[in-house]
């Protein structure tokens, strides 16, 4: 897997709406209802990321949940990191 420069990071991130490139990692804050939806979407992401092979560091905090993604690797953001980043997105959504 291949480490992306910023400006490549920065072009993938135009279509993850919310997203950042902060400290070589791409991060993002969602804040849901309560601890248990909070929870039960970070075991949804939990199944997907094992799938992927492929896992993030990630704070929850009661109802927030900040999520840092980087492949530990090559030291920075590759492909795999916004491919989860868009899975990511597609179970907040659901």
């Amino acid at each position: 897997m291949e480490k992306l420069n910023n400006n490549q990071v920065m072009k993938a991130l135009e279509k993850l709406r919310g997203w950042s490139l902060k400290d070589g990692m791409i991060v993002k804050s969602f804040k849901f209802k309560d601890f248990k939806e909070t929870f039960s979407a970070m075991t949804h992401i939990a199944f997907e990321c094992e799938a992927m092979n492929h896992h993030p560091n990630w704070e929850n905090v009661y109802n927030q949940l900040t999520i840092k993604l980087n492949t530990h690797d090559v030291g920075g953001v590759t492909q795999k990191d916004l491919e989860l980043a868009n899975h990511i997105e597609d179970i907040i959504r659901t």
